[in-house]
């Protein structure tokens, strides 16, 4: 556990020298997030956690007993341990290039801490168009949602048996 916050500090510190020209970030928060950076990035999880949670029931998995994660009543554990190898190459990729693009904005002066609508809908339909795109694997192009469905059946195989090893799906950036 220690060496992965050591790494979440370093990408995180490195994510902020790639929009400090566009929006103030200094670090990484998850529930309750004041600043307009992480309440993308929460939001955007959100959007994610979705398609994976129905990529996971697709494949007749328990959405709820997880293996990174720890089983808590109530926690999904097994959406977010598929999520995490999508967090970045979908939310993070998505909210950065949007950022630097000035597609997505911090509302000038505006004390308020959450999304305004115009720019939920901004960031939704920047993400659904990352899940629509494709990348190539195993010599073809599959959009990135099919991509989430078929690793969700890669751990059923696994965790039946079926499959010897799980493999990560790597993007390229």
């Amino acid at each position: 556990m220690g060496l992965e916050g050591q790494a979440a500090k370093v990408y995180w510190a490195g994510i902020s020298q790639l929009i400090e020209k566009q929006v103030d970030f200094t670090h990484r928060a998850h529930r309750g997030a004041g600043d307009f950076v992480n309440s993308l990035l929460n939001y955007g999880y959100g959007v994610l956690y979705s398609h994976v949670w129905g990529a996971i029931q697709n494949a007749g998995l328990e959405p709820f007993a997880g293996y990174l994660h720890t089983d808590r009543s109530g926690k999904p554990s097994l959406v977010l341990d598929l999520t995490e190898e999508f967090r970045a190459p979908v939310v993070d990729r998505t909210v950065i290039a949007a950022l630097r693009l000035g597609q997505l904005q911090p509302p000038e002066g505006s004390s308020n801490k959450g999304l305004d609508p115009d720019t939920r809908s901004t960031l939704v339909d920047r993400l659904l168009r990352r899940l629509e795109s494709r990348e190539r694997w195993k010599g073809a192009d599959y959009q990135v949602r099919s991509i989430i469905q078929v690793q969700a059946r890669q751990v059923s195989s696994f965790l039946t048996g079926r499959l010897g090893r799980y493999i990560p799906f790597r993007f390229k950036w």
